[in-house]
């Protein structure tokens, strides 16, 4: 008698003895593809840090090529950003340059607020705040934007304006600023607290700004810039101080 071959149970058959659903397989492949695309997708990156990442790349291009030899597309290659990116967030090169400008004071009315505002004592506190002051003044970018716009002011009065309204003047209504909270605060007495502004910012930087741009001196080190820091406050508050604040003279 012939003998009959046992039926083969189909795959469906096997998962069920198993007691594994049917799809479950197919399921779990698709999940790790699912899983893999939301991974693999690209973070979209806020226009804020792009403008960040763009200011940053456009100030290396201005200081270092200039103004006429910048080009929007240099700009966006060094930042890393499509040309489409860079006109979507800054329409033109002008904007570009003032934009930059503005946002370097930025940070620097940050380092003000940080570092000078707070301290008990007025003498390290106006020390801090020309220090920082000194820092904008005399970064080696920023004195290579100077003479950038001193070079092209003839050609583009658009970026001289645009240094001095968001640069010179930013920094001046800045110190300003800071002076009126302390003379709020009853520690210097100043009739005018933006011409004192100007006064402090051109004995601290003023001169030795002059000597980079035009006579090729190289910029002061960190500790000549803190010691005439030190000497401009110690001057200032011997004039302006309030009786009790007034530092004692050296010797």
């Amino acid at each position: 008698m012939a003998k009959i071959a046992p039926r083969q149970k189909s795959p469906a058959s096997q998962q069920a003895a198993l007691g594994t659903p049917q799809h479950a397989g197919q399921d779990a492949g698709q999940g790790v593809v699912e899983d893999r695309r939301c991974r693999g997708r690209p973070q979209v990156r806020p226009d804020d840090e792009t403008r960040q990442i763009i200011y940053e790349a456009a100030r290396h291009e201005f200081a270092g090529s200039g103004y006429a030899a910048t080009s929007m597309e240099t700009v966006a290659r060094r930042a890393g950003v499509s040309t489409k990116t860079l006109y979507r967030l800054v329409p033109n090169k002008a904007s570009l340059f003032e934009g930059m400008v503005s946002d370097r004071l930025d940070r620097f009315l940050a380092d003000v607020n940080l570092r000078a505002v707070d301290h008990a004592d007025i003498e390290q506190a106006l020390v801090a705040a020309l220090m920082a002051c000194a820092n904008l003044s005399l970064d080696e970018e920023v004195v290579a934007l100077q003479r950038m716009v001193l070079q092209e002011a003839g050609k583009s009065s658009d970026i001289a304006g645009a240094f001095y309204r968001n640069g010179i003047q930013g920094t001046l209504a800045a110190l300003a600023d800071w002076l009126r909270v302390q003379q709020r605060r009853g520690l210097i007495e100043v009739d005018d607290v933006e011409e004192a502004a100007g006064m402090l910012l051109g004995m601290v930087a003023a001169a030795p700004q002059r000597a980079a741009i035009y006579g090729g001196v190289p910029l002061p080190s960190r500790a000549r810039i803190e010691a005439r820091a030190r000497t401009c406050a110690a001057l200032f508050l011997r004039g302006c101080g309030t009786p009790a604040r007034k530092p004692l003279p050296p010797y």
